[in-house]
């Protein structure tokens, strides 16, 4: 009896590897130089009209095609979806039908002969070593599962969600704030046209906005919103960091100056007291590290800063983990 317990109690633990959410669950699969990316998402209501234009919109946004220092793959992937099951075509539109929703991308410009000579080589700050000391096996086409190819299925999922999180009156902004030491983003491109001709690659910060949200989301002590969004965004390749309401930037100020006696519920807080939403904006922040793989040492195509094109799937991890509070 124990040893069936413990291997209903493995597969469920491993199952969860690539799945995120509970209610509202998407998994992830595929690879980045693979024959497609995909996910599956259980949840959304029957009768759902799904906004495709706003999917490839989404898709578009992530590609970053019109910024600067980001990777030539982009502007050869069309990232056009194929819906599998779970959805059905009615009068022109995509409508859900109440059972899980498959969809792939197709992987248009993968190549991994690009890649060839990582067979035998790591590369320091990437998942190629960990991946292979954990598994004894690894995808070296571009990193496989470690790429943010991946997050492509992101963008997918969590634009239903945010399309539905929007009809609940919940709106995500997402932007760039900071391109390593720089805030003015006026010098963003200037910034990153440099680091690319020096075939370097360099850090940023996204900063995420929520309004609409209403009090009362998330659970003391080990349930609580914030614990829930930072699991999501240090989810995503390259996040390093995250802080919400004065975060880091806080450490030097007087409590005086932030905590305002009467002022209930407090705007310091970026929207999140004691675990749970105030009901004021959210306000957070994720910090991406400078990419690991960079045209002065390796071949192949790659982001100059990987934060440009992280904004749309901060927005899309934010409607995931949002969505299942509802």
């Amino acid at each position: 009896m124990y040893a069936n317990l413990f291997v209903l109690l493995h597969v469920f633990c491993h199952a969860h590897m690539n799945s995120f959410g509970d209610k509202f669950c998407f998994t992830s699969f595929g690879e980045s130089h693979g024959a497609a990316v995909g996910g599956v998402l259980d949840g959304v209501p029957a009768g759902t009209v799904i906004d495709m234009r706003l999917v490839k919109h989404e898709l578009l946004r992530r590609s970053g095609r019109s910024q600067e220092g980001v990777s030539q793959r982009a502007t050869h992937e069309y990232d056009e979806v194929e819906w599998l099951s779970g959805v059905v075509g009615q009068n022109g539109q995509l409508v859900a039908l109440g059972t899980p929703i498959a969809f792939i991308i197709r992987n248009a410009d993968a190549r991994p002969k690009d890649y060839e000579w990582m067979r035998l080589n790591f590369r320091p700050g990437h998942a190629d070593f960990a991946y292979q000391a954990k598994y004894g096996i690894r995808d070296w086409r571009g990193g496989g599962r470690a790429s943010a190819r991946e997050t492509a299925s992101r963008v997918v999922a969590g634009t239903v969600a945010k399309q539905l999180l929007e009809e609940k009156g919940v709106h995500i902004h997402a932007e760039l704030v900071q391109v390593g030491s720089e805030q003015d983003k006026s010098r963003f491109e200037a910034l990153l046209r440099q680091v690319k001709q020096d075939g370097d690659t360099i850090g940023g910060i996204v900063a995420c906005t929520v309004t609409g949200l209403p009090a009362g989301l998330g659970e003391p002590l080990f349930d609580k919103l914030q614990a829930h969004l930072a699991y999501a965004m240090m989810s995503i390749n390259g996040c390093k960091g995250f802080d919400y309401g004065t975060g880091f930037d806080g450490v030097g100020l007087l409590g005086s100056g932030l905590w305002k006696a009467g002022v209930v519920p407090s705007p310091a807080s970026g929207g999140i007291e004691g675990g749970i939403s105030n009901g004021l904006p959210l306000v957070f922040r994720c910090v991406f590290k400078p990419a690991a793989t960079m045209a002065r040492l390796y071949r192949g195509r790659h982001d100059v800063c990987i934060a440009v094109r992280a904004v749309p799937v901060v927005e899309a991890m934010t409607a995931l983990t949002l969505h299942n509070f509802f």
